[in-house]
């Protein structure tokens, strides 16, 4: 009789791993279940093992890169599709292969086809592609494998990614406006300073030289315009590349997580941001929280897949909290309610989960509410941001030209 390999889980969360006859993987499955253990991988033990023997020299495989989050969706939904018609997954695979346009995704789909057909899983597979499937998507497929509902989760994945898709483009699109007005402003100022302002200064320095002094508008100007051209216009050009430094140095910051802390920590305590900073936020950890108890993965597993993508490590420290107390045999909601990061309403929400056995679709409700809520507040803020803009541009070009035409009507004021 065959032999089954497994990793499962216990009811405490403990992961379980051994081997066990069957007659085929949905027995194995089954006889796993019937020990009151939750497999999240099950194979057969010598899968492959003809395939890799035919291969004597097995070529190199080059790595591939990053694809775009909106074809990954469509290669799911696709992919749920088939599945749902009742084809072979080898057979899917191959098909969503013949109709992808050359690029990193055919590549991608025709290696999963390969490495299925020497005896891997589809989950085991797409884990090899990590800049592709993230460990959200290779975790869930690995849970409708196990449950035998890949149709489904592939289904609940595509929607997933779409609204998370959604939301980052509603808060990517909301922020080009302020950006290009403001990269307008700072090119119209700066070619004020540089070009214009210097033809003024050897009248204006003659001016000064006399009895006449110029106001203090006009020679402080003066003096932010020599500074900029002076040194062969190399000040300027430190002006200009000061934006990319600050970010480049952000990036860099971010790449340790108690950096990622910290700045994670000013974004939802800046007054104009940390509303849409922490509606985002919860949104996108309950989303894949739901996501994934809806989909049947145990909640201590949930908890650390959301916690490593939940993007924010604020709540990811906070959800390292609610899985250390669950697995001290405490609920979900009270740990949630000490840490003080959300508001009452998630916690009120979370706990009617608990009793009613729902947990999953409150948490959806409560990602999609906070999607609208921060969906109203990005569009509030864009209404507010265009006035400012106008105004702001508008004082730092008047300002200018007064300061240049101060020391004009002083000299008319001393002719009459």
């Amino acid at each position: 009789m065959p032999v089954f390999q497994y990793s499962a889980l216990d009811a405490n969360g403990r992961e379980v791993k051994a081997e066990i006859e069957a007659l085929s993987n949905k027995e194995a499955i089954s006889k796993i279940r019937n020990k009151g253990l939750f497999p999240t991988k099950v194979r057969a033990k010598d899968a492959g093992k003809k395939v890799a023997a035919k291969a004597e020299a097995p070529k190199r495989r080059r790595k591939t890169g990053k694809v775009k989050t909106k074809y990954v969706c469509q290669f799911a939904r696709q992919l749920s599709t088939l599945q749902d018609a009742g084809l072979a997954i080898l057979r899917s695979l191959r098909i969503l292969e013949d109709q992808q346009k050359k690029g990193r995704l055919k590549t991608i789909i025709g290696r999963l086809a390969e490495d299925i057909e020497g005896g891997s899983t589809l989950s085991e597979a797409m884990a090899k592609h990590p800049k592709c499937f993230s460990r959200l998507f290779v975790n869930m497929v690995a849970a409708g494998e196990v449950g035998g509902v890949l149709d489904i989760i592939l289904s609940r994945l595509a929607d997933f990614m779409e609204k998370s898709q959604r939301l980052k483009g509603k808060i990517k699109g909301a922020m080009v406006y302020p950006t290009v007005v403001m990269s307008a402003a700072l090119c119209i100022v700066m070619g004020l300073m540089i070009f214009i302002i210097p033809t003024f200064a050897e009248v204006l320095g003659d001016m000064s030289d006399g009895n006449a002094s110029l106001p203090w508008l006009t020679q402080t100007l003066l003096n932010i315009s020599g500074w900029l051209t002076s040194n062969y216009g190399l000040n300027a050009a430190k002006v200009i590349i000061t934006p990319f430094v600050i970010i480049s140095v952000l990036k860099l910051i971010r790449q340790f997580k108690y950096g990622r802390y910290g700045l994670d920590w000013i974004k939802l305590h800046m007054p104009i941001i940390k509303q849409i900073v922490y509606k985002t936020s919860v949104a996108r950890w309950t989303r894949t929280l739901g996501t994934l108890i809806g989909a049947g993965v145990p909640i201590l597993e949930a908890l650390n897949i959301t916690r490593e993508t939940a993007d924010n490590e604020i709540f990811s420290a906070v959800l390292g909290k609610v899985h250390h107390a669950i697995r001290q045999g405490d609920t979900f909601a009270n740990p949630l309610r000490q840490t003080k990061k959300v508001d009452s309403l998630v916690v009120n929400m979370i706990d009617v989960g608990e009793e009613t056995g729902d947990m999953d679709k409150m948490l959806e409700k409560i990602a999609n509410t906070y999607d609208e809520e921060a969906d109203v507040l990005v569009s509030s803020m864009m209404s507010m941001l265009e006035p400012l803009m106008i105004v702001s541009l508008g004082l730092m070009v008047g300002t200018i030209v007064i300061a240049m035409f101060l020391p004009m009507i002083k000299i008319m004021e001393v002719l009459m």
